[in-house]
């Protein structure tokens, strides 16, 4: 299964940057600036092959890629030479204008925004799956006894169904987190639905620092009827079956699913159930292991909710597209914000590794409920790669897009152009910064798998 993610986030991942590098790729060629390589993948190229002057390569290392123009090193030969202006030949990157210069840099992020649209477009004019649980929320201090969360301080209770949002009906709890995860410390209007009445609250989600999410202190309510028994598991053994109810546990009444983790707190070597199959009472005993960390799998899925969005018509698609993007752009536009609010880094900063595993395990899970499922989980996180892979470039650092943009509206406004040595100095800079920024983010990558 593993190999399986990894593949399907390799594929992903490569579609994205493929994506990218096609936008700067295209701009090259409107321009007049002569293209000589585009790879997809980096290292040395097991597959090449040259078509109208242009080297297209598949590299040894299937993450990232490249579009190498003709002259983009002209810089470093002119500083080399010590010379005071680059003297480009027609055809070259610095031959082109300002101007045209930064069209090809803005190029790769807009393709990826637009290829974030096309996306979304398609799924939400398709339709897609969710597979969720409903609107109905546990406090997490109902679990962890002692704690003070957000939710507590709303008035929130367990039990409670909260089925709007400022002013947004959340449906089920996909729709909750949805609205909670991007607004931390901001006040939200609560409808909750108790006991037959409709209540209204007002809730501010702290900043978990470490992901940067917001976070109001609430699990999912699942009624505790099993609907899957992993097969050999310590649940297999005691005799459990899908469609079983849970009533008490350990002697304690079972209302809902999470209360498993109130009473396997102290570690018991023994879990004694009581649970109703076909109107019948009956009882069973599991017994226990726990690891280090003090983690145990019963092997008990719960049953979930699966529904399936509306299918939009081709405008209405694509209006629902662009507005999907905007705001997953604003949402990683605050994100980016919080990375300087303290959160953990190493959990915040995703590389490589961990990007491709994530999308790979979308990709997989999705696939484990239906073709379609997998295609919409798969698609979905393309587009929030996308975006993401859009504002990172278009930062204003040295050697990504945003550092050379800004380096070619300096160009501009100085009316004439720069001196090699500054952009030979700008772009150190860049590599240092980018080599630092990457390694940080693989050594968050390999704690990841770590704790996976």
């Amino acid at each position: 299964m593993l190999f399986i993610k990894i593949i399907l986030g390799l594929i992903g991942l490569g579609v994205v940057v493929f994506v990218h590098e096609a936008g700067h790729f295209l701009a090259a060629r409107l321009v007049g600036i002569d293209v000589e390589a585009f790879s997809i993948g980096w290292g040395k190229a097991i597959l090449k092959k040259n078509i109208r002057g242009v080297e297209y390569r598949l590299g040894l290392f299937p993450i990232g890629g490249y579009c190498k123009m003709r002259g983009e090193n002209e810089f470093r030969e002119a500083y080399e030479n010590r010379e005071r202006a680059i003297s480009p030949v027609k055809g070259t990157f610095y031959w082109a204008s300002p101007w045209r210069r930064i069209v090809v840099s803005f190029s790769g992020p807009l393709f990826n925004l637009i290829f974030a649209v096309l996306v979304l477009t398609v799924i939400w004019g398709v339709g897609f799956e969710v597979n969720t649980l409903e609107n109905r929320v546990v406090l997490v201090s109902d679990i962890n006894p002692g704690e003070r969360y957000p939710a507590d301080d709303a008035g929130i209770v367990t039990g409670d169904r909260i089925v709007a949002i400022d002013g947004r009906n959340t449906d089920n709890y996909h729709d909750i987190q949805e609205a909670i995860t991007p607004n931390p410390e901001k006040t939200l209007a609560l409808r909750v639905l108790r006991d037959g009445k409709m209540i209204d609250l007002e809730v501010r989600p702290g900043l978990d620092r470490a992901t940067g999410a917001g976070r109001i202190g609430v699990y999912f309510w699942t009624d505790p009827v099993i609907g899957t028994v992993a097969e050999g598991s310590p649940a297999a053994i005691a005799g459990l079956q899908p469609g079983d109810r849970i009533r008490r546990v350990n002697g304690e009444d079972f209302p809902y699913s999470m209360a498993l983790f109130r009473i396997i707190r102290d570690q018991p070597p023994v879990l004694s159930l009581e649970f109703e199959r076909n109107g019948e009472i009956r009882e069973t005993g599991i017994v226990m292991s726990y690891s280090e960390g003090g983690a145990t799998d019963i092997g008990i899925g719960y049953q979930t909710i699966m529904y399936h969005t509306p299918s939009y018509s081709p405008l209405g698609a694509l209006a629902k597209g662009v507005r999907e993007t905007w705001k997953t752009f604003v949402i990683s536009l605050r994100s980016l914000a919080l990375l300087f609010r303290g959160i953990d880094l190493t959990q915040a900063v995703s590389g490589p590794v961990r990007i491709t595993y994530m999308l790979g395990d979308a990709a997989a899970e999705g696939f484990g409920q239906s073709f379609g499922a997998g295609l919409g989980s798969m698609a979905g996180f393309l587009s929030l790669i996308s975006i993401a892979l859009c504002i990172m470039n278009l930062l204003p650092l040295p050697v990504l897009d945003g550092g050379m943009i800004l380096l070619f509206f300096v160009e501009i406004l100085r009316g004439h152009p720069l001196n090699p040595r500054a952009i030979y100095a700008f772009q150190a800079v860049g590599v240092v910064l980018i080599f630092g920024l990457m390694a940080f983010a693989v050594f968050g990558d390999i704690l990841f798998l770590v704790r996976r």
